[in-house]
């Protein structure tokens, strides 16, 4: 580690839904800040203006501070580098364009869409670079008064780099060693396009280098962009400023077969993005983490295992934990598998250890949306503390909690009748007068209740199952008696008598 302070950014394009590769990406480069007491910096790659799509800025920042990954620097909190859109940027980028121009690293190209498009659909593996350059219509095959009429009459053209021919080019990646690249294989990319906008390859260095940027974590699909970037370091006479590289393994689909999609997630039913995305331009809206019932502690502890470990045994961590262990060496350069089940056990494991309060709010607004009126919020925390070992996402906490506020809407008849018996109905209803006089302590009610099976000689067991249907209506909840203890007396004894009407019709 150099003595300069660090310094990382996440640089998305506003353009849809936050994968949640993304968001590890996020949260890769927001450890490691931590970690090393430096920055975090947001910034918004808002280049390519045809695939702009409103309403995704936002989106990304709401996302981020639903995971509580809160930048340091941003569009939004703002910073000594703003702006912080690459669009309110633009005037800065041109010169280091030109300069690379008159360096003899780029050059202008004047090449029509419709020219471009011709060479591709009659060359096979058509690329614009050492093989064909020389041939189109650019300032390496034009004479240098042919190039100055051109930019005079203000012909629309791009500047592309111009790729040196038989060198290699490598860098020392912090996850995957030695990388190196034939600079035959790559194409001339554009770096500024006709309408001034730089493209990626050259605000991501311009930018990197005047925010000072020290780490630059991305995912493993821009590694054939590396030799680019590289030579553009070198070119532009900063690469004793270049940060250091590291490219994450990418997160694959659960049978191990190339990357997860969108569309892999709504193949098999679970979301891949942090929250909601609706689509304005085509009316989709895409499901997220967050609305299905996932905690935020759960989504970061899940997306933190997925290519990283700390070679512990350890599975769930806090964020502090996870800023405290967290290592690029321990990060994989293999790809890793996302597996839906695993993720939902994250989410159970974070319910059961999460205290009652802070579950309070969101548990109360899934019992409002579905109707359930929530009048005591003290009741409401000892209800949670009850089941939340048994929910895996929030919505369950209305299936498991419903009837601790109203009376359950439906009973599970076929569970009582077959073996229902006027013994029974007897039992029940001289426990109605028996519970009038118990102090209403979980355990007084279950000794009351035991007593009263071995004096009619029935079975606890066969009494248990319908003393349950009739506080909640179904086979499920905690154990009995503690539901009861819950519900209070007046009410247990309540249900008992409308349940009996029922089982005995």
């Amino acid at each position: 580690m150099s003595d300069k302070k660090v310094r990382v950014r996440f640089a998305p394009s506003p353009t849809g839904g936050l994968h949640l590769g993304g968001v590890r990406t996020v949260l890769f480069n927001y450890l490691f800040a931590k970690k090393h007491h430096g920055d975090f910096v947001l910034r918004i790659e808002d280049t390519d203006q045809t695939r702009y799509v409103e309403g995704a800025e936002e989106y990304i920042l709401d996302c981020l501070k639903w995971c509580g990954l809160t930048p340091d620097e941003s569009p939004v909190a703002g910073g000594p580098y703003a702006p912080y859109r690459q669009s309110e940027r633009k005037s800065m980028y041109r010169k280091y364009a030109e300069q690379l121009v008159g360096q003899g690293h780029a050059y202008y190209a004047f090449d029509t869409p419709e020219e471009l498009d011709k060479n591709r659909k009659e060359i096979p593996n058509f690329q614009y670079g050492l093989a064909y350059r020389d041939g189109l219509r650019n300032s390496l095959s034009l004479s240098t008064h042919q190039v100055a009429e051109l930019l005079d009459a203000g012909t629309p053209h791009v500047i592309r780099i111009k790729m040196p021919e038989d060198e290699k080019v490598s860098f020392n990646d912090l996850i995957r060693g030695h990388v190196s690249f034939e600079t035959n294989q790559v194409d001339d990319k554009v770096l500024l396009k006709a309408d001034g906008m730089p493209t990626y390859h050259l605000a991501v260095v311009v930018d990197d280098y005047l925010m000072k940027i020290t780490h630059a974590f991305r995912g493993e699909e821009w590694l054939p962009s590396a030799p680019v970037h590289l030579l553009l370091w070198e070119y532009l006479g900063w690469k004793a400023d270049m940060p250091q590289w590291a490219h994450l393994p990418l997160i694959l689909k659960p049978d191990g077969h190339g990357k997860l999609s969108k569309r892999d997630g709504a193949r098999l039913g679970f979301p891949v993005y942090a929250m909601n995305w609706f689509d304005a331009k085509t009316g989709e809206l895409t499901p997220g983490f967050r609305e299905l019932g996932f905690l935020p502690e759960a989504f970061l502890n899940l997306l933190a295992t997925l290519g990283w470990n700390d070679g512990t045994d350890q599975e769930i961590f806090t964020l502090d934990e996870l800023i405290e262990k967290f290592s690029l060496d321990r990060v994989s350069k293999a790809g890793a598998k996302f597996d839906f089940e695993k993720a939902k056990w994250f989410n159970a494991e974070w319910i059961k250890r999460s205290e009652a309060g802070s579950l309070k709010a969101e548990v109360k607004k899934v019992l409002e949306d579905k109707g359930v009126v929530v009048a005591d919020e003290d009741y409401l925390l000892q209800v949670i503390d009850q089941i939340k070992d048994r929910c895996v996402l929030m919505p369950d906490f209305y299936q498991q909690s419903a009837y601790f506020f109203e009376l359950p809407k439906e009973y599970d008849i076929n569970a009582v009748k077959p073996k229902w018996t006027d013994a029974k109905t007897a039992f029940f209803n001289e426990l109605v007068i028996g519970l009038d006089a118990v102090a209403w302590q979980a355990h007084d009610l279950e000794a009351t209740f035991k007593a009263l099976a071995e004096e009619k000689a029935i079975k606890v067991g066969e009494l248990m199952l319908p003393f349950r249907i009739m506080l909640v209506g179904g086979k499920f909840g905690p154990h009995v008696f503690d539901i009861a203890q819950l519900l209070g007396k007046e009410e247990t004894i309540k249900r008992i008598k409308t349940a009996l009407t029922v089982f005995t019709a």
